[in-house]
């Protein structure tokens, strides 16, 4: 519940896929995230590391978020080894329009399972 005088984030399909309301592919779950497949795969393997905390973009995380963001990360690459990306990766975060975000919740994409080219986008 937001405090007073503060707007709560706008519900999306990952606070559906969180409350267990949309099915997803789930990867894995623990009390702060969890990942699942992307339905919509840019890459072999295309993954989403989501908090259940509904931060909606990057450029709004706070401080006191330091720890769970981390986190997203630890879980990325434990869930990046068990997919069998043994070759590497990437880790993308959009932010905003202007990044790329098309949902307003903070997720972390781990593409992989081919060569990525730069620059992307």
């Amino acid at each position: 519940m937001a405090a007073e005088g503060q707007t709560s984030p706008p519900d999306t399909i990952f606070g559906k896929i969180i409350r267990k309301e949309i099915p997803c592919d789930l990867l894995h779950e623990d009390e702060q995230c969890i990942a699942f497949n992307d339905i919509n795969r840019q890459a072999p393997v295309h993954f989403l590391v989501i908090p259940k905390k509904p931060i909606v973009k990057l450029s709004d995380a706070e401080d006191c978020d330091e720890q769970l963001l981390g986190h997203l990360l630890i879980v990325a690459r434990k869930v990046a080894k068990e997919t069998g990306l043994d070759k590497g990766y990437r880790i993308v975060i959009n932010d905003s329009d202007q990044g790329g975000q098309t949902v307003f919740h903070i997720h972390v994409h781990v593409l992989g399972g081919r060569n990525m080219k730069w620059p992307p986008g």
